[in-house]
């Protein structure tokens, strides 16, 4: 019985054998490219998080340097953080956020050279369509009306669709194009939640141009005159 059973393993074991001869280098290879993925994978997991806990204390510096107003500091702070942490969320919020003391500063091409990096290098869509909005105002406000129109061309998160359309109605209304502005307008609207505050203004925009909105009516021609002599 013994000896049976010694021929049954010395079987197995020469058939492990033949396995293992046959298919051993390519199960090693697969181990370790598994392995190494696996490896790689935490490693980069590893170089994120590190990245991301660096750029959040540099963010931290340039948010202590525009409460004090040190511009010199802000600049050297920025261009370091896109220089070391570009990819990085914490990189685009400062661009948001020193593009917005830049214009409060009346320092528009700075402003606009900030909001255009983040709109060209930003990962997340709802950043770059921040970006985007905020950029086309100021070119707007500059009269680059074509400009401002193209960082509004493209597709957009669906939750800036309302606020994208008002924009461009803005640009369309400055260039004397009213039929385009209250096309605009209305899609702006009807993308807005009800419950937004900031489609009333839209409202009183449509309500400019002899729309009312919450009857989807258009008023008569006369009533736009009209309210424009009052």
């Amino acid at each position: 019985m013994a000896q049976h059973l010694d021929l049954e393993e010395q079987e197995q074991l020469d058939e492990l054998k033949h396995f293992w001869k046959q298919y051993g280098n390519l199960i090693t290879w697969v181990l370790i490219v598994v392995l190494g993925a696996f490896a790689s994978w935490k490693g980069y997991q590893y170089w994120q998080h590190n990245q991301a806990a660096q750029a959040s204390v540099m963010y931290d510096e340039i948010e202590r340097a525009v409460q004090s107003g040190e511009v010199a500091k802000i600049d050297r702070t920025l261009a370091d953080m896109k220089e070391r942490f570009g990819s990085t969320a914490y990189a685009h919020q400062a661009g948001l956020l020193v593009a917005k003391t830049y214009y409060d500063k009346g320092n528009m091409d700075a402003a606009r050279a900030s909001l255009g990096w983040v709109a060209e290098n930003a990962s997340d869509a709802g950043y770059q369509a921040i970006a985007k909005l905020r950029l086309a105002g100021i070119l707007l406000e500059k009269k680059s009306y074509d400009e401002a129109l193209q960082q509004l061309a493209g597709s957009f998160p669906k939750d800036f669709a309302g606020l994208v359309a008002d924009r461009r109605g803005d640009i369309l209304m400055a260039q004397g194009k009213k039929p385009e502005a209250k096309s605009e307008y209305e899609k702006a609207y009807k993308g807005l939640d009800e419950r937004v505050d900031y489609r009333r203004l839209v409202a009183v925009k449509l309500n400019a141009l002899g729309v009312d909105p919450t009857a989807s009516q258009v008023k008569p021609e006369t009533a736009e005159v009209a309210g424009a002599t009052k």
